[in-house]
Parts: structure tokens; sequence; C-alpha cells
């Protein structure tokens, strides 16, 4: 994982009801209304080796059936169409036994840009510790009038202090959350199960006031920094969505599968805590801004601060607030840290 840059959520689209966009993505795909936004899909697919003809990822037509329609499949999950092999090439591969007729007619899906293990459980975190918090605050916290606060995006370990994976969800696994400089923060959370792992902590989520205090300051800024924005202080500038990169394709499926752990494994997405040294409050609180949404305890569901691929869509910087899922709503872009 490296830094990265700002350009708006290709994902972002309205839920029903709401009036927010999403900037991770949708909860089942891609669900259009008003004001939603679109600036980090390209207009414009791959042109297909030779040929100038744009390419989506997935062929727009493949071996028709007896009614003349191309025979859709699935492979590993992914959409695909029965082509022959031959034809499915570039940023697809094909699968066989997935589709009638001849051994040469396979299922022709997208294939993966990058060579992460959506199998595999790295563990980044393994042996960090948290530093002494200010004031009387835990371990890992900054103290900031009345309460204390993570001073870096939070990661989870077990109980008895073995490491975990920050890229897949917890479920109903018992973890606790920790805050330290240099760790991979924990995405692929709800807001449950973020409540969940600070109070192993002894600590609670952020009130949405306690939040914005300590991303705005004691001046009341719009950003983490001030009030203007600083291109690249923060991990908000990533140019291409991770899914769109990792699938090889701009179709809007891709916004249905944003539970793969290589999401956040990608080059230029999420960073660790601190990397962006500049990203910082008026108390030293890191990354509040970009780098992963952050719950806090409304229980109408809200995550704040925006993250490594958008900090604009749903309002700027320290005023960025998605709240157009409810508190059981997890993907790539959703992570935490703790309130005392």
């Amino acid at each position: 994982m490296s830094d990265a840059g700002q350009v708006m959520d290709a994902s972002v689209a309205m839920d029903a009801g709401s009036t927010d966009a999403d900037a991770g993505a949708p909860d089942a795909g891609p669900v259009t209304g008003a004001g939603a936004a679109d600036s980090g899909l390209p207009d414009a697919g791959t042109p297909d080796a030779g040929s100038g003809a744009l390419d989506s990822g997935v062929p727009d037509a493949g071996t028709p059936d007896a009614g003349g329609l191309p025979i859709t499949c699935t492979a590993a999950g992914l959409p695909g169409t029965c082509l022959p092999v031959g034809e499915c090439r570039d940023t697809r591969q094909p699968t066989a036994g997935l589709c009638p007729g001849p051994s040469t007619i396979q299922c022709c899906t997208p294939r993966f840009t990058n060579a992460c293990d959506p199998n595999a459980r790295p563990l980044p975190n393994t042996g960090l510790a948290e530093a002494p918090g200010t004031g009387s605050c835990a371990a890992g916290m900054v103290s900031i009038g009345t309460f204390c606060i993570d001073r870096y995006e939070a990661f989870l370990e077990e109980t008895d202090g073995g490491a975990w994976c920050p890229f897949v969800n917890p479920g109903t696994r018992r973890l606790r959350a920790r805050s330290a400089i240099g760790s991979v923060p924990q995405g692929f959370i709800n807001q449950v199960q973020a409540a969940a792992a600070c109070a192993e902590s002894g600590k609670r989520l952020c009130t949405d006031a306690e939040w914005l205090r300590a991303c705005r300051g004691p001046t009341n800024s719009t950003y983490p920094y001030g009030n203007t924005r600083l291109t690249g202080v923060c991990n908000d500038r990533r140019s291409v969505h991770p899914a769109i990169e990792l699938y090889g394709t701009s179709a809007s499926w891709v916004f249905s599968h944003i539970d793969s752990p290589c999401l956040n494994q990608l080059d230029g997405g999420l960073a660790r805590s601190g990397s962006f040294s500049g990203c910082n409050s008026a108390e030293d609180v890191f990354d509040l801004m970009g780098n992963l949404h952050e719950w806090t305890a409304d229980p109408a569901g809200t995550f704040r601060g925006g993250f490594y691929v958008d900090t604009v869509i749903n309002g700027n910087g320290c005023l960025y607030a998605t709240t157009a899922h409810d508190v059981s709503h997890w993907d790539y872009s959703t992570g935490f840290r703790c309130c005392q």
C-alpha cells in the first residue's frame, strides 16, 4: 500500500429515501438518484487490443442460445458470457465447464488485475504497540477538553493480543480496538462491530459532536489542517476507484463486489496510519480526513471524513458525512476510531 490522491468515488449513488451520496459504494450495486455523482468512472472503456472497440471488461455478446441471446454464466462469483476461448483475452479470463457446447466455449469473466490472493489473511499489524495517552487518557489516545480520542484510526486484535487481518469483516468474533502509528487500519466493519471493539478496550464510539470537535479543532476549521484545501496533504486523491482497478472494468456490477479483501491492498490506496504527516488536527489527531470513513455513534448510521478516493461529495474535509446506510452496512471503505 502507498500514499494516494483524490478523485470523486465512482461508486457514488443515492440510497432510496436518502439525500446523502455514498462515497464507498451502494449496499447492493449502484442505485441512481438525484444528485448522484460519477467522477471516478471513465466515460469510455479500455480499447480492445488491435481493434479500438470499447471494452467494458465483460463481453457485449457471447455465443447465442437458441433464441439468439448471449448465454450468460458466473465464475468465481463474477458475471460473464459464454465465448470461444480465443475471444476471451486481455482483461478477461476463461473458465471451463460452465457453458454448454464444446470445451472451447468457456465462461469469460474479467480477470483480477493484480496478484492479490483474496483468500490470504495477512497480518500487517503484528507486534504493534500503542503510545502512552496524553493527560489522563488511555494508551493510544489524545485528550481534547472533556473527552479522549484515538490518535490514529483503529485496527483490531484478538482479546488475547493475537493479530487480526484488517482486510476482512470480523463477523461476531470478539476483538478489541487499538490505535498505533504505522498500523493498517480496519476497514470492512459496520457500526455495531466497531462499537463492540471499542467496548472491548474500555472505550466507545465517538459522538458526532466529539468527532467534529477533534477534526475541526478549537478554531472550527473546515479541514484538520485549516480552512483551505491542500492537495495531497491527506490520503484522499486516488485517481482510479479500487473496484475498477481490481476487476479490470468500469461496468456497474463491480460495485456489488466490494467485499474483496484485495480492494484495500492495491498500491496507492489505503495508507498506514500516520503516513500523511501533514494530515493532523490542532491536537495531533491523524487521518480524520480521508484514508477510511469513520463510524460515529449516531444510531441512524453515520460515517465521517471521507476516504482515500473522495473527501468532497458529501461535504468538504471534516464536514464530510454519509448517512445513506444503517448501522449494519460495511464495505472496504468503512473504518472507525474510539473515544472515551
